[in-house]
């Protein structure tokens, strides 16, 4: 059962910073403890996580405008969700994607041009690493598409509750 009132406004503003934070956690542990470099389409993720949870440490801050902000950050993770769900779509070759490979300079390169010629190429058509058959871009969009889903029940539920 989803709380209401006070608690169901508490609990949207805390999915709103907690999404964001932990799914970035995650891409960055995978990045620099596995070696998980992101692809052009990645970023693109991680660009609408940015956001809500800028959108979501602001709403902690601005009272006046927080259900705004609780709101936007909601968005901005419906979007980085629906941009993984485009990017699954293109590893699994359901549709083809607008780019299909970045390269990636490697820290600590003695030689700079050397670093950004000999990058690894990241090819967004291409799972780095999946679990149960589910890419990092699929789990990105089941997990963001529905904390998005369960913020906007949430702010529903807590309507008419000064921040």
């Amino acid at each position: 059962m989803l709380p209401a009132g006070r608690a169901a406004w508490k609990a949207a503003q805390g999915l709103a910073v907690l999404v964001p934070a932990v799914l970035l956690a995650a891409v960055y542990v995978g990045q620099y403890a596995f070696a998980l470099y992101p692809c052009e389409m990645c970023w693109w993720q991680r660009y609408g996580q940015f956001a809500a949870l800028a959108f979501a440490l602001l709403s902690l801050l601005a009272r006046a405008q927080a259900r705004l902000l609780v709101a936007l950050a909601g968005v901005s993770i419906l979007v980085s969700g629906i941009i993984g769900a485009l990017h699954a779509g293109v590893e699994y070759g359901w549709w083809e994607g607008f780019t299909t490979c970045t390269a990636v300079a490697v820290k600590g390169a003695a030689d700079p041009l050397d670093a950004i010629l000999n990058a690894p190429i990241i090819r967004c058509d291409q799972v780095q690493w999946e679990l149960f058959g589910i890419s990092l871009a699929g789990y990105n969009f089941l997990v963001s598409t529905a904390a998005a889903m369960l913020i906007f029940v949430l702010l529903r539920r807590s309507k008419g509750i000064a921040a």
